[in-house]
């Protein structure tokens, strides 16, 4: 079984299956193109989006429909190309693409998610990509603690 090293979680195994493709990698992280999603249930809703090229960066996202269960998800033609989804219709969220919001927690002030540009995951062959909305219904600054209570 190969194994990938975390800051977090230590030693994992890691199969090919459970890697999630970001051929453009993340804005400001280009480089970083391959992920693993852990999600350990101590900490569910939370999903863990780990580096297998930098053991020392793991991003902390939630399922988006967590933080806001009538989220809209509106992909250009371009972005849903290149997850190798059907053009012409947006993506089901839970049935043909899972979608992830970045969470930030500063170490002064209230923790934030980026409900403007998630990172959409094709469940078929997990390619995945930012998916930035070209309109400005959500905030890359959504409020966390007002949505979701991630204690419970």
């Amino acid at each position: 079984m190969p194994q990938i090293l975390t800051k977090y979680f230590g030693s994992m195994e890691c199969h090919d299956e459970a890697i999630i493709r970001l051929p453009t990698g993340l804005p400001a992280f280009e480089e970083e193109t391959r992920f693993l999603a852990i999600e350990p249930v101590e900490s569910a809703p939370l999903c863990f989006l780990q580096s297998l090229r930098q053991q020392d960066l793991c991003f902390l996202t939630l399922p988006i429909l967590t933080i806001d269960p009538a989220y809209r998800l509106i992909m250009t033609p371009e972005d849903i190309e290149s997850l190798g989804l059907e053009a012409g219709r947006q993506p089901l969220i839970g049935a043909e693409v899972d979608c992830l919001a970045i969470l930030v927690a500063p170490e002064n002030g209230s923790p934030t998610v980026n409900l403007l540009a998630p990172v959409v995951i094709n469940r078929h062959n997990r390619v995945a990509i930012q998916a930035i909305r070209l309109d400005s219904i959500y905030s890359h600054q959504h409020p966390l603690l007002s949505s979701v209570d991630v204690c419970s």
